[in-house]
């Protein structure tokens, strides 16, 4: 007769493995919530400079949360499989509805941020930074309008997608190219899309509000200022919306549905 001790440890540790992902993505939530609450209390001569540092450690917490469990995610091992002719696309595996919707705001996003590093003043503001505030001409008065998106706050932002969007985009492609049934793939691959579009719908909301404090604050932020203000207060609604979708995505993609049928119940290679 075998050791006990062997015999309960086995299916322990298979038990780990099978959830070893909901793990990874619930830590890495949690991790993000603790970095970020770490990084509010930090120092700084404005508050705009630890909650751009919050945001973005935050999202990139749950991108490495979901990309680890990912990894860790167990190939299924079944005694028979079917091969199935038709050609895996990655778009056949994401979210149809909310993916074009997550694109267009990191579109939208990077739009604002370049907007904000070409308009933000290139001089020392009275914090002693630059690319912190805008320079407007209100009654022949110059003055200045801030916390602006310049470089100094976008560059984490920047540095944040550049890092993430190609990580997932592999994920993404290593997921349709690779083992597992359609239901899986599934699973994977939205969790994956909904951590992404936590960075971006985190990121959003906070260059909107920036946006927004700036030139409603501001002593005159002239025709430009209406013009923002117009096309972001819809662009921070739609960012509230795919952050809770995205949130919940993380947590428990089964949990969602984007009318997406299910098809290819069986598992191929």
């Amino acid at each position: 007769m075998g050791d006990p001790h062997v015999l309960d440890t086995v299916p322990l540790q298979t038990r780990f493995l099978d959830h070893a992902d909901h793990y990874a993505r619930w830590s890495g939530l949690a991790i993000g919530i603790e970095v970020a609450r770490q990084l509010l209390t930090i120092e700084s001569g404005d508050i705009t400079t630890p909650l751009v540092l919050a945001v973005t450690a935050f999202g990139l917490c749950a991108v490495a949360g979901v990309l680890i469990g990912d990894a860790l995610t167990l190939r299924p091992q079944e005694a028979v499989r079917t091969a199935s002719l038709a050609p895996r696309l990655v778009r056949d595996h994401v979210p149809p509805r909310m993916t074009p919707l997550l694109l267009l705001e990191a579109g939208s996003l990077l739009a604002l941020l370049v907007m904000g590093a070409v308009t933000a003043s290139s001089s020392s503001d009275r914090t002693g930074g630059a690319g912190r505030a805008m320079e407007v001409v209100c009654d022949g008065v110059r003055s200045s309008v801030g916390p602006w998106p310049g470089l100094y706050y976008s560059g984490p932002m920047f540095g944040a997608l550049a890092v993430a969007t190609p990580a997932c985009v592999w994920a993404l492609r290593r997921i349709a190219f690779g083992p597992g049934d359609h239901q899986q793939r599934r699973d994977r691959a939205w969790a994956i899309v909904g951590a992404w579009g936590l960075l971006v719908s985190c990121q959003v909301l906070l260059v909107v509000l920036t946006f927004l404090v700036a030139l409603i604050d501001g002593p005159c932020a002239g025709p430009l200022g209406a013009v923002t203000v117009m096309v972001t207060c819809p662009l921070g609604v739609l960012s509230v919306f795919t952050l809770g979708w995205s949130l919940l995505t993380v947590v428990a993609p089964r949990a969602v549905d984007d009318g997406v049928t299910g098809e290819g119940s069986g598992e191929d290679e």
